[in-house]
């Protein structure tokens, strides 16, 4: 059984819906897993440590977890077209994981929610491959293949999944919306999966 490590930080919730449709996806590939994690909030005045254990949800995500996994799907919100804090706080702890190599070789995809339909969804999802770039992974999108990136109204990108959730907020993902990071997720342990076989 492979893993894929689905990775979030979602504020309101709608990243984390995004997150539970991208796992759906990873569970309807046979020899396929998902391992959900997250990431503490930073705080804006100091070093302040959030409880070890999430309160509701997945657990934090460690180091482990990407040495364990056969592919990633990172998912942030969009802040000013880049991904947020709490992520780009993670991410630029992983010095030791790039020297060890810990991605290399392994697929990876981004999705993100932002609160206007050009907030800056492909900005932030191209900008969230850069640190995947640098650890060696392999990038994975959304082909046209995919109906929905030709009929969305809302969310959907070749560059990976995204949610338009509005001024409110709202994490009610669309049809196209949740089909789009189902199948992110499937693409990604599939390739995970044939990886694997040419290894």
């Amino acid at each position: 059984m492979k893993e894929i490590l689905v990775l979030y930080y979602s504020r309101r919730g709608s990243v984390r819906a995004l997150a539970e449709e991208v796992a759906r996806g990873i569970h309807e590939v046979p020899g396929a897993s998902a391992r959900v994690r997250t990431v503490p909030r930073v705080s804006t005045v100091c070093e302040a440590l959030e409880d070890e254990v999430p309160a509701d949800g997945p657990p934090y995500v460690e180091v482990t977890d990407l040495e364990e996994c056969a592919g990633l799907v990172l998912g942030s919100p969009t802040r000013f077209g880049n991904m947020a804090a709490p992520m780009k706080y993670f991410i630029d702890g992983l010095a030791g994981a790039w020297v060890n190599g810990t991605l290399v070789g392994k697929p990876a995809a981004v999705f993100t929610s932002t609160g206007s339909l050009h907030g800056g969804q492909e900005s932030t999802l191209l900008t969230m491959m850069m640190p995947l770039l640098h650890h060696g992974a392999l990038i994975v999108g959304l082909p046209y293949t995919e109906d929905d990136l030709n009929t969305t109204r809302s969310g959907g990108t070749p560059y990976g999944a995204s949610h338009v959730a509005g001024a409110d907020g709202d994490p009610c993902l669309s049809d196209e919306e949740r089909r789009l990071a189902a199948a992110l997720g499937r693409r990604v342990a599939q390739t995970a999966l044939k990886l694997a076989e040419g290894a």
